[in-house]
């Protein structure tokens, strides 16, 4: 705490990114979860789902790149700025048109937040953290967005519990407008920039930057992108099998939600320090295995209770998620973090949003299916991880 307490009164811009994160996050989390719903209610079948989902992870790796660009050449202050400005415009395309082909427009906006922001935060992250404690300050970032991650579904479920699936889901992007321009507001009067106009970064193009990614980086990368399909090939689907399969309530599903949040923020801090200090590759393996775990878990629950532990073990799949983050911005060159993390990024999500784009195709074949591909996957990635990833302890 006393660590926490230090960062923070010495970096206030630690203080207003946490506060961004949350404000944002709460007006998305709120009614980005029950989306599958939504599509189907609005007549979009199993494959909107499944394309949604490809979406998401195509769209997030073709903004990570373009956001570390960008956070490189005109600071983290102004790019927060427009990303957020971009998230609005897509929320507001959610509620004036109610149809499931402009969810699917819309999305193309709203998804841009987290992946096109999180180069700038981790950039951000990296000028005011010391480098001994980077896990640790990645951390803070991961810890509190959580906070809407938890409490945003559950107000939703509320929320959509009350009003319904379709006007239930636009109260929500109707509240996230709202949040965004409070959180633009706060960013141009609190965040300080640092950016220094005078300094001439180098441009890096897509084919340069895959030099930024070590030996190491790239064992990495390719035991992430197996975990990652693990988790995408059912993602889309696990508020359908909850909610339409198991006959749970939505706000069964958005407690559930704020179970596996209250989980992840509960390992975070402890785990960051200890990964700062003994070294990385452990937590990360132990975030693998846990990812591997929850499709098989998903497959034999029956029950809210056997939700409840298969949600746990979801909130601790985020065991050593900020450690893999941190592992990523040490070795990047000191002047090309955002660029070299969006790179990172890029490369992953363009391959997993191939999985996610299969998730409908398997997911039509049977459920059951769709979740025991995920577990392959997983074990192969952990074990990837296992024989070739290095630790970088004393790095």
């Amino acid at each position: 705490m006393k660590n926490v307490k230090g960062l923070f009164s010495k970096h206030g811009n630690m203080t207003v990114m946490v506060l961004l994160v949350i404000m944002v996050g709460m007006g998305e989390k709120m009614a980005e979860r029950f989306l599958p719903l939504y599509l189907i209610a609005l007549g979009g079948s199993t494959w909107s789902v499944g394309l949604l989902n490809a979406m998401d992870n195509l769209l997030g790796a073709l903004y990570s790149f373009p956001g570390g660009f960008i956070a490189d050449r005109i600071g983290y202050k102004k790019s927060l700025q427009i990303f957020t400005g971009i998230a609005i415009f897509g929320y507001a395309l959610v509620i004036l048109i109610p149809t499931w082909q402009a969810v699917l427009v819309g999305a193309v906006f709203f998804i841009a937040w987290t992946a096109v922001s999180l180069p700038a935060i981790m950039n951000l992250v990296a000028k005011t953290v010391p480098k001994n404690k980077r896990s640790f300050g990645v951390s803070i970032h991961s810890f509190f967005r959580r906070i809407p991650m938890a409490l945003g579904p559950m107000l939703g479920g509320v929320i959509i519990g009350i009003y319904g699936r379709v006007l239930g889901i636009k109260i929500a992007f109707g509240v996230a407008i709202v949040l965004g321009l409070l959180a633009m507001v706060m960013i141009q009067k609190f965040m300080v920039d640092d950016f220094d106009k005078t300094k001439t970064v180098k441009k890096v193009n897509i084919r340069d930057s895959l030099s930024l990614l070590t030996p190491q980086l790239r064992t990495l990368l390719a035991s992430d992108i197996l975990i990652r399909f693990a988790e995408q090939i059912p993602y889309a689907f696990v508020v359908i099998w909850v909610v339409d399969n198991q006959g749970l309530t939505t706000v069964e599903f958005g407690l559930l939600t704020m179970i596996e949040m209250v989980t992840a923020m509960l390992v975070y801090i402890p785990v960051a320090m200890l990964a700062d200090h003994y070294g990385k590759k452990p937590f990360v393996l132990i975030t693998f295995g846990f990812f591997t775990i929850f499709p098989l878990m998903l497959l034999i629950s029956k029950g809210f209770w056997m939700f409840v532990i298969a949600f746990i073990i979801r909130g601790l799949k985020e065991f050593g998620e900020p450690t893999r983050k941190a592992l990523i911005m040490d070795l990047a060159p000191e002047d090309y973090k955002a660029s070299a993390f969006g790179t990172y990024y890029l490369i992953r999500d363009i391959v997993v949003s191939i999985a996610a784009l299969s998730s409908a195709l398997l997911w039509n074949i049977a459920p059951e299916v769709n979740f025991l591909v995920a577990f392959a996957f997983g074990v192969l990635g952990t074990t990837l991880f296992a024989v070739y990833g290095k630790d970088l302890k004393g790095h």
